[in-house]
Protein backbone atom coordinates (compact mmCIF):
# COMPACT_ATOMS: atom_id res chain seq x y z
CA UNK A 1 0.00 0.00 0.00
CA UNK A 2 1.19 3.49 -0.85
CA UNK A 3 1.42 6.14 1.87
CA UNK A 4 0.75 9.85 1.56
CA UNK A 5 4.51 10.41 1.47
CA UNK A 6 4.79 7.95 -1.41
CA UNK A 7 2.14 9.95 -3.27
CA UNK A 8 4.08 13.19 -2.74
CA UNK A 9 7.29 11.66 -4.11
CA UNK A 10 5.53 10.07 -7.09
CA UNK A 11 3.75 13.33 -7.90
CA UNK A 12 6.99 15.29 -7.87
CA UNK A 13 8.75 12.77 -10.13
CA UNK A 14 5.90 12.46 -12.61
CA UNK A 15 5.33 16.20 -12.87
CA UNK A 16 8.95 16.62 -14.00
CA UNK A 17 8.37 14.03 -16.73
CA UNK A 18 5.10 15.70 -17.67
CA UNK A 19 6.76 19.09 -18.12
CA UNK A 20 9.25 17.51 -20.48
CA UNK A 21 6.46 15.89 -22.53
CA UNK A 22 4.66 19.25 -22.67
CA UNK A 23 7.72 20.83 -24.31
CA UNK A 24 7.79 18.27 -27.15
CA UNK A 25 4.71 19.58 -29.04
CA UNK A 26 3.38 16.04 -29.56
CA UNK A 27 0.42 15.06 -31.72
CA UNK A 28 -0.36 11.41 -31.02
CA UNK A 29 -3.78 9.86 -31.52
CA UNK A 30 -4.88 6.77 -29.62
CA UNK A 31 -8.60 7.54 -29.79
CA UNK A 32 -10.04 5.01 -32.24
CA UNK A 33 -9.36 1.42 -33.20
CA UNK A 34 -8.25 1.93 -36.79
CA UNK A 35 -6.13 -0.40 -38.92
CA UNK A 36 -2.60 0.85 -39.53
CA UNK A 37 -1.13 1.40 -42.99
CA UNK A 38 0.67 -1.95 -42.98
CA UNK A 39 -2.64 -3.73 -42.44
CA UNK A 40 -4.31 -1.81 -45.25
CA UNK A 41 -1.41 -2.57 -47.59
CA UNK A 42 -2.22 -6.28 -47.26
CA UNK A 43 -5.42 -5.71 -49.28
CA UNK A 44 -4.06 -3.47 -52.05
CA UNK A 45 -4.53 -6.34 -54.52
CA UNK A 46 -8.28 -5.91 -54.16
CA UNK A 47 -8.02 -2.80 -56.35
CA UNK A 48 -6.67 -4.79 -59.29
CA UNK A 49 -8.46 -8.12 -59.10
CA UNK A 50 -11.53 -7.52 -61.30
CA UNK A 51 -11.11 -8.94 -64.84
CA UNK A 52 -11.82 -7.00 -68.03
CA UNK A 53 -14.72 -9.35 -68.79
CA UNK A 54 -16.29 -8.76 -65.38
CA UNK A 55 -19.73 -8.45 -66.98
CA UNK A 56 -19.59 -12.13 -67.87
CA UNK A 57 -18.73 -13.29 -64.34
CA UNK A 58 -21.43 -14.66 -62.05
CA UNK A 59 -25.15 -15.32 -62.35
CA UNK A 60 -25.75 -11.96 -64.03
CA UNK A 61 -23.84 -8.84 -65.07
CA UNK A 62 -22.74 -7.56 -61.66
CA UNK A 63 -22.29 -4.07 -63.09
CA UNK A 64 -26.07 -3.70 -63.26
CA UNK A 65 -29.00 -3.42 -60.83
CA UNK A 66 -30.41 -6.24 -58.76
CA UNK A 67 -29.61 -8.99 -56.23
CA UNK A 68 -30.75 -7.10 -53.16
CA UNK A 69 -29.20 -9.37 -50.54
CA UNK A 70 -25.77 -9.97 -52.08
CA UNK A 71 -24.19 -12.08 -54.79
CA UNK A 72 -24.16 -15.84 -54.08
CA UNK A 73 -20.35 -16.00 -54.16
CA UNK A 74 -20.09 -13.44 -51.33
CA UNK A 75 -22.80 -15.19 -49.35
CA UNK A 76 -20.91 -18.47 -49.60
CA UNK A 77 -17.63 -16.82 -48.56
CA UNK A 78 -19.04 -15.54 -45.25
CA UNK A 79 -21.43 -18.45 -44.68
CA UNK A 80 -18.43 -20.78 -44.80
CA UNK A 81 -16.38 -18.50 -42.55
CA UNK A 82 -19.08 -18.30 -39.87
CA UNK A 83 -20.58 -21.77 -40.36
CA UNK A 84 -24.14 -20.84 -41.31
CA UNK A 85 -26.41 -21.68 -44.23
CA UNK A 86 -26.27 -19.34 -47.22
CA UNK A 87 -30.01 -18.77 -46.80
CA UNK A 88 -29.27 -17.30 -43.37
CA UNK A 89 -27.01 -14.49 -44.53
CA UNK A 90 -27.21 -11.35 -46.60
CA UNK A 91 -24.23 -9.29 -47.76
CA UNK A 92 -25.11 -5.66 -48.19
CA UNK A 93 -23.31 -2.32 -47.94
CA UNK A 94 -19.94 -1.80 -46.27
CA UNK A 95 -20.83 -0.97 -42.66
CA UNK A 96 -22.19 -3.35 -40.04
CA UNK A 97 -22.92 -0.33 -37.84
CA UNK A 98 -25.25 0.97 -40.56
CA UNK A 99 -26.98 -2.42 -40.69
CA UNK A 100 -27.48 -2.32 -36.91
CA UNK A 101 -28.84 1.22 -37.00
CA UNK A 102 -31.20 0.43 -39.86
CA UNK A 103 -32.44 -2.77 -38.22
CA UNK A 104 -33.37 -0.99 -34.99
CA UNK A 105 -34.98 1.80 -37.02
CA UNK A 106 -37.15 -0.74 -38.85
CA UNK A 107 -38.22 -2.28 -35.56
CA UNK A 108 -39.18 1.13 -34.26
CA UNK A 109 -41.10 2.05 -37.40
CA UNK A 110 -42.62 -1.28 -38.48
CA UNK A 111 -42.17 -3.75 -35.61
CA UNK A 112 -40.71 -7.25 -35.43
CA UNK A 113 -42.44 -10.61 -35.45
CA UNK A 114 -45.94 -9.24 -35.92
CA UNK A 115 -45.69 -7.00 -32.85
CA UNK A 116 -46.64 -3.33 -32.84
CA UNK A 117 -43.96 -0.86 -33.97
CA UNK A 118 -41.73 -0.20 -31.00
CA UNK A 119 -42.33 3.53 -31.42
CA UNK A 120 -45.97 2.87 -30.45
CA UNK A 121 -45.14 0.96 -27.26
CA UNK A 122 -44.21 3.77 -24.89
CA UNK A 123 -40.99 4.04 -22.90
CA UNK A 124 -38.54 1.26 -23.82
CA UNK A 125 -35.31 -0.12 -22.38
CA UNK A 126 -32.10 -1.62 -23.77
CA UNK A 127 -29.47 -3.78 -22.07
CA UNK A 128 -25.86 -2.61 -22.38
CA UNK A 129 -22.93 -4.80 -21.25
CA UNK A 130 -20.25 -2.54 -19.77
CA UNK A 131 -17.61 -1.54 -20.51
CA UNK A 132 -18.81 -1.61 -24.11
CA UNK A 133 -18.77 0.01 -27.55
CA UNK A 134 -19.55 3.73 -27.48
CA UNK A 135 -21.18 3.78 -30.93
CA UNK A 136 -23.66 1.10 -29.87
CA UNK A 137 -24.70 3.21 -26.92
CA UNK A 138 -24.94 6.31 -29.10
CA UNK A 139 -27.50 4.58 -31.35
CA UNK A 140 -29.82 3.47 -28.55
CA UNK A 141 -29.48 6.83 -26.81
CA UNK A 142 -30.43 8.59 -30.05
CA UNK A 143 -33.55 6.44 -30.39
CA UNK A 144 -34.60 7.20 -26.83
CA UNK A 145 -34.13 3.83 -25.14
CA UNK A 146 -33.37 3.83 -21.43
CA UNK A 147 -30.04 2.04 -21.27
CA UNK A 148 -29.38 -0.47 -18.48
CA UNK A 149 -25.80 -1.30 -17.45
CA UNK A 150 -25.00 -5.03 -17.41
CA UNK A 151 -21.58 -5.81 -15.86
CA UNK A 152 -19.12 -7.93 -17.83
CA UNK A 153 -16.68 -10.54 -16.59
CA UNK A 154 -14.34 -13.00 -18.28
CA UNK A 155 -17.32 -15.08 -19.50
CA UNK A 156 -19.36 -12.22 -20.95
CA UNK A 157 -22.37 -10.29 -19.58
CA UNK A 158 -23.87 -11.12 -16.19
CA UNK A 159 -26.51 -13.55 -17.48
CA UNK A 160 -28.43 -13.64 -14.21
CA UNK A 161 -29.07 -9.92 -14.65
CA UNK A 162 -29.82 -10.32 -18.38
CA UNK A 163 -32.42 -13.00 -17.66
CA UNK A 164 -33.92 -10.93 -14.86
CA UNK A 165 -34.24 -7.78 -17.00
CA UNK A 166 -35.72 -9.79 -19.87
CA UNK A 167 -38.78 -10.46 -17.72
CA UNK A 168 -39.62 -6.79 -18.29
CA UNK A 169 -41.63 -6.49 -21.56
CA UNK A 170 -40.28 -2.97 -22.13
CA UNK A 171 -36.76 -4.39 -22.64
CA UNK A 172 -36.35 -4.74 -26.41
CA UNK A 173 -32.74 -5.67 -27.01
CA UNK A 174 -29.17 -6.14 -25.89
CA UNK A 175 -25.87 -5.13 -27.44
CA UNK A 176 -23.25 -7.87 -27.57
CA UNK A 177 -19.70 -7.99 -28.93
CA UNK A 178 -19.23 -11.69 -28.24
CA UNK A 179 -15.70 -12.31 -29.49
CA UNK A 180 -12.70 -10.22 -28.42
CA UNK A 181 -15.18 -7.70 -27.06
CA UNK A 182 -14.75 -3.95 -27.29
CA UNK A 183 -12.90 -2.92 -25.14
CA UNK A 184 -11.99 -5.88 -22.91
CA UNK A 185 -11.19 -8.56 -25.48
CA UNK A 186 -13.51 -11.08 -23.78
CA UNK A 187 -14.77 -14.15 -25.66
CA UNK A 188 -18.20 -15.23 -24.42
CA UNK A 189 -18.12 -18.66 -22.80
CA UNK A 190 -20.08 -21.61 -24.19
CA UNK A 191 -22.44 -21.38 -21.22
CA UNK A 192 -23.09 -17.67 -21.87
CA UNK A 193 -23.85 -18.31 -25.55
CA UNK A 194 -26.20 -21.16 -24.64
CA UNK A 195 -28.05 -19.00 -22.11
CA UNK A 196 -28.51 -16.36 -24.79
CA UNK A 197 -29.71 -19.01 -27.24
CA UNK A 198 -32.50 -20.22 -24.95
CA UNK A 199 -33.45 -16.79 -23.60
CA UNK A 200 -37.22 -16.38 -23.24
CA UNK A 201 -37.86 -12.63 -22.89
CA UNK A 202 -41.27 -11.25 -22.03
CA UNK A 203 -41.19 -9.09 -25.16
CA UNK A 204 -41.73 -11.14 -28.32
CA UNK A 205 -39.90 -8.44 -30.30
CA UNK A 206 -36.78 -8.59 -28.12
CA UNK A 207 -33.64 -9.18 -30.18
CA UNK A 208 -30.01 -9.94 -29.43
CA UNK A 209 -27.77 -7.64 -31.49
CA UNK A 210 -24.73 -9.90 -31.82
CA UNK A 211 -22.01 -7.64 -33.25
CA UNK A 212 -19.32 -10.15 -34.17
CA UNK A 213 -17.01 -7.38 -35.37
CA UNK A 214 -13.84 -9.22 -34.36
CA UNK A 215 -14.83 -12.76 -35.29
CA UNK A 216 -11.48 -13.56 -36.94
CA UNK A 217 -9.30 -10.84 -35.41
CA UNK A 218 -6.99 -12.92 -33.24
CA UNK A 219 -3.56 -11.76 -32.06
CA UNK A 220 -1.92 -15.06 -31.23
CA UNK A 221 -4.42 -17.92 -31.09
CA UNK A 222 -8.00 -17.95 -32.33
CA UNK A 223 -10.35 -18.62 -29.42
CA UNK A 224 -13.53 -20.39 -30.64
CA UNK A 225 -16.96 -18.85 -30.13
CA UNK A 226 -20.04 -21.04 -30.01
CA UNK A 227 -22.45 -20.49 -32.91
CA UNK A 228 -25.39 -18.54 -31.46
CA UNK A 229 -27.76 -19.18 -34.37
CA UNK A 230 -27.16 -22.93 -34.33
CA UNK A 231 -27.60 -23.05 -30.56
CA UNK A 232 -30.83 -21.04 -30.77
CA UNK A 233 -32.24 -23.51 -33.31
CA UNK A 234 -32.03 -26.24 -30.67
CA UNK A 235 -34.64 -24.31 -28.69
CA UNK A 236 -36.72 -23.21 -31.72
CA UNK A 237 -35.53 -19.72 -30.85
CA UNK A 238 -33.55 -18.69 -33.94
CA UNK A 239 -35.61 -15.54 -34.52
CA UNK A 240 -34.18 -13.98 -31.36
CA UNK A 241 -30.81 -13.01 -32.84
CA UNK A 242 -29.37 -10.67 -35.44
CA UNK A 243 -25.68 -11.31 -36.09
CA UNK A 244 -23.53 -8.65 -37.76
CA UNK A 245 -20.04 -8.37 -39.19
CA UNK A 246 -17.95 -6.70 -41.85
CA UNK A 247 -14.55 -6.63 -43.52
CA UNK A 248 -13.85 -3.08 -42.33
CA UNK A 249 -10.83 -4.33 -40.37
CA UNK A 250 -10.07 -7.19 -42.77
CA UNK A 251 -9.81 -5.29 -46.07
CA UNK A 252 -10.79 -1.60 -46.27
CA UNK A 253 -13.05 0.51 -44.05
CA UNK A 254 -15.71 2.12 -46.23
CA UNK A 255 -14.77 -0.02 -49.23
CA UNK A 256 -15.40 -3.45 -47.81
CA UNK A 257 -18.41 -5.66 -47.19
CA UNK A 258 -20.96 -5.85 -44.38
CA UNK A 259 -23.18 -8.83 -43.68
CA UNK A 260 -26.04 -9.88 -41.46
CA UNK A 261 -26.91 -13.40 -40.29
CA UNK A 262 -30.28 -14.43 -38.89
CA UNK A 263 -33.16 -16.85 -39.36
CA UNK A 264 -34.70 -17.11 -42.82
CA UNK A 265 -37.92 -15.71 -41.37
CA UNK A 266 -36.17 -12.62 -39.99
CA UNK A 267 -34.21 -11.97 -43.19
CA UNK A 268 -37.28 -12.36 -45.39
CA UNK A 269 -39.11 -9.73 -43.33
CA UNK A 270 -36.16 -7.34 -43.38
CA UNK A 271 -35.52 -7.76 -47.11
CA UNK A 272 -39.13 -6.87 -47.87
CA UNK A 273 -38.59 -3.51 -46.18
CA UNK A 274 -35.16 -3.04 -47.69
CA UNK A 275 -36.68 -3.42 -51.13
CA UNK A 276 -38.21 0.04 -50.71
CA UNK A 277 -34.84 1.51 -49.75
CA UNK A 278 -32.54 0.16 -52.45
CA UNK A 279 -32.33 -1.96 -55.59
CA UNK A 280 -29.03 -3.68 -54.99
CA UNK A 281 -25.61 -3.43 -53.28
CA UNK A 282 -22.22 -2.79 -54.83
CA UNK A 283 -21.80 -6.18 -56.43
CA UNK A 284 -18.43 -5.35 -58.00
CA UNK A 285 -16.88 -4.75 -54.57
CA UNK A 286 -18.44 -8.02 -53.42
CA UNK A 287 -16.99 -9.87 -56.40
CA UNK A 288 -13.57 -8.28 -55.86
CA UNK A 289 -13.49 -9.60 -52.30
CA UNK A 290 -14.45 -13.08 -53.46
CA UNK A 291 -11.76 -13.10 -56.16
CA UNK A 292 -9.13 -11.69 -53.79
CA UNK A 293 -9.75 -13.94 -50.77
CA UNK A 294 -11.08 -16.91 -52.79
CA UNK A 295 -12.51 -18.70 -49.73
CA UNK A 296 -12.75 -18.65 -45.95
CA UNK A 297 -9.22 -19.98 -45.62
CA UNK A 298 -7.99 -17.01 -47.65
CA UNK A 299 -9.50 -14.67 -45.06
CA UNK A 300 -7.84 -16.60 -42.25
CA UNK A 301 -4.47 -16.32 -44.01
CA UNK A 302 -5.03 -12.56 -44.24
CA UNK A 303 -5.71 -12.44 -40.50
CA UNK A 304 -2.53 -14.40 -39.79
CA UNK A 305 -0.60 -11.59 -41.51
CA UNK A 306 -2.49 -8.95 -39.59
CA UNK A 307 -1.74 -10.70 -36.31
CA UNK A 308 1.98 -10.54 -37.11
CA UNK A 309 1.66 -6.76 -37.42
CA UNK A 310 -0.52 -6.18 -34.36
CA UNK A 311 0.79 -8.62 -31.77
CA UNK A 312 4.01 -6.64 -31.08
CA UNK A 313 1.96 -3.46 -30.57
CA UNK A 314 -0.34 -5.05 -28.02
CA UNK A 315 2.63 -6.61 -26.26
CA UNK A 316 4.37 -3.23 -26.08
CA UNK A 317 1.33 -1.67 -24.38
CA UNK A 318 1.09 -4.56 -21.92
CA UNK A 319 4.81 -4.36 -21.12
CA UNK A 320 4.62 -0.61 -20.40
CA UNK A 321 1.52 -1.02 -18.24
CA UNK A 322 3.21 -3.79 -16.27
CA UNK A 323 6.37 -1.76 -15.79
CA UNK A 324 4.65 1.50 -14.82
CA UNK A 325 1.20 0.81 -13.35
CA UNK A 326 1.27 -2.70 -11.89
CA UNK A 327 0.64 -1.34 -8.37
CA UNK A 328 -2.11 1.08 -9.37
CA UNK A 329 -4.19 -0.33 -12.24
CA UNK A 330 -5.68 -3.49 -13.71
CA UNK A 331 -6.03 -4.27 -17.39
CA UNK A 332 -7.14 -7.02 -19.74
CA UNK A 333 -4.76 -9.20 -21.75
CA UNK A 334 -6.80 -9.87 -24.90
CA UNK A 335 -6.09 -12.65 -27.37
CA UNK A 336 -7.73 -10.69 -30.16
CA UNK A 337 -9.69 -7.63 -31.13
CA UNK A 338 -8.55 -4.02 -31.24
CA UNK A 339 -8.44 -2.79 -27.65
CA UNK A 340 -7.06 -3.14 -24.15
CA UNK A 341 -9.34 -2.12 -21.30
CA UNK A 342 -7.53 -0.48 -18.39
CA UNK A 343 -9.13 0.26 -15.01
CA UNK A 344 -7.29 3.05 -13.22
CA UNK A 345 -7.82 4.01 -9.56
CA UNK A 346 -11.37 5.19 -8.95
CA UNK A 347 -11.99 8.81 -9.79
CA UNK A 348 -8.92 9.28 -12.02
CA UNK A 349 -9.81 8.28 -15.58
CA UNK A 350 -11.15 11.66 -16.74
CA UNK A 351 -8.20 13.50 -15.22
CA UNK A 352 -5.74 11.09 -16.82
CA UNK A 353 -7.24 11.52 -20.29
CA UNK A 354 -7.40 15.30 -19.83
CA UNK A 355 -3.74 15.54 -18.78
CA UNK A 356 -2.69 13.41 -21.76
CA UNK A 357 -4.67 15.59 -24.17
CA UNK A 358 -3.00 18.73 -22.81
CA UNK A 359 0.40 17.42 -23.94
CA UNK A 360 -0.85 16.21 -27.33
CA UNK A 361 -1.91 12.58 -26.74
CA UNK A 362 -5.57 11.86 -27.51
CA UNK A 363 -7.34 8.86 -26.02
CA UNK A 364 -10.99 7.86 -26.27
CA UNK A 365 -12.89 10.05 -23.82
CA UNK A 366 -13.13 8.63 -20.31
CA UNK A 367 -16.65 7.33 -19.76
CA UNK A 368 -17.20 6.54 -23.45
CA UNK A 369 -17.34 2.80 -22.72
CA UNK A 370 -20.53 3.31 -20.68
CA UNK A 371 -24.04 4.46 -21.65
CA UNK A 372 -24.51 8.22 -21.51
CA UNK A 373 -20.69 8.43 -21.18
CA UNK A 374 -21.06 7.97 -17.43
CA UNK A 375 -18.56 5.58 -15.90
CA UNK A 376 -19.87 5.23 -12.32
CA UNK A 377 -16.33 4.72 -10.99
CA UNK A 378 -14.53 7.09 -13.39
CA UNK A 379 -11.84 4.46 -13.83
CA UNK A 380 -12.04 2.86 -17.30
CA UNK A 381 -9.78 3.91 -20.16
CA UNK A 382 -9.90 2.23 -23.56
CA UNK A 383 -6.50 1.81 -25.20
CA UNK A 384 -6.33 1.34 -29.00
CA UNK A 385 -2.85 0.07 -29.97
CA UNK A 386 -3.45 -0.65 -33.67
CA UNK A 387 -2.96 2.61 -35.60
CA UNK A 388 0.27 4.27 -34.32
CA UNK A 389 3.75 3.10 -35.32
CA UNK A 390 5.50 1.25 -32.50
CA UNK A 391 7.68 4.23 -31.52
CA UNK A 392 4.68 6.58 -31.25
CA UNK A 393 2.71 3.94 -29.40
CA UNK A 394 5.48 3.59 -26.81
CA UNK A 395 5.64 7.35 -26.28
CA UNK A 396 1.86 7.63 -25.95
CA UNK A 397 1.72 4.86 -23.36
CA UNK A 398 4.59 6.32 -21.34
CA UNK A 399 2.65 9.59 -21.21
CA UNK A 400 -0.57 7.79 -20.32
CA UNK A 401 1.12 6.12 -17.35
CA UNK A 402 2.69 9.39 -16.25
CA UNK A 403 -0.70 11.12 -16.35
CA UNK A 404 -2.37 8.25 -14.48
CA UNK A 405 0.17 8.53 -11.67
CA UNK A 406 -0.30 12.30 -11.45
CA UNK A 407 -4.09 11.95 -11.38
CA UNK A 408 -3.86 9.28 -8.65
CA UNK A 409 -1.37 11.21 -6.50
CA UNK A 410 -3.37 14.42 -6.73
CA UNK A 411 -6.50 12.57 -5.67
CA UNK A 412 -4.73 10.96 -2.72
CA UNK A 413 -3.35 14.34 -1.65
CA UNK A 414 -6.65 16.12 -2.19
CA UNK A 415 -5.22 18.52 -4.76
Amino acid sequence: MFTTEDAKIILQEERKKYEKYASENLKLNMARGKPCREQLDLSTGLLRVLPDDVGETGIQDYRNYGILDGIPEAKKLFADLYQVDEKEIMVIGNSSLTLMYDTIQRGLQFGFGGEKPMNAQGKLKWLCPVPGYDRHFAITELFGFEMINIPMDENGPDMDLVEKWCQDPSVKGIWCVPKYSNPQGVVYSDETVERFAKLQPAAKDFRIYWDNAYGVHYLSEDVPLKNLLEEAKKYNNEDICYIFGSTSKISFAGAGLAFMISSEKNLTALKKLMGYQMIGPNKLVQLAHVLFFKNAEGIRLQMDKQAEILHPKFQKVLDILQESLSDLAKWTVPKGGYFISCDLPEGTAKKTVQLAAEVGVVFTGAGATFPYKKDPLDSNVRIAPTLPPLEELSKAMEICCCCAKIAWAERVLGL
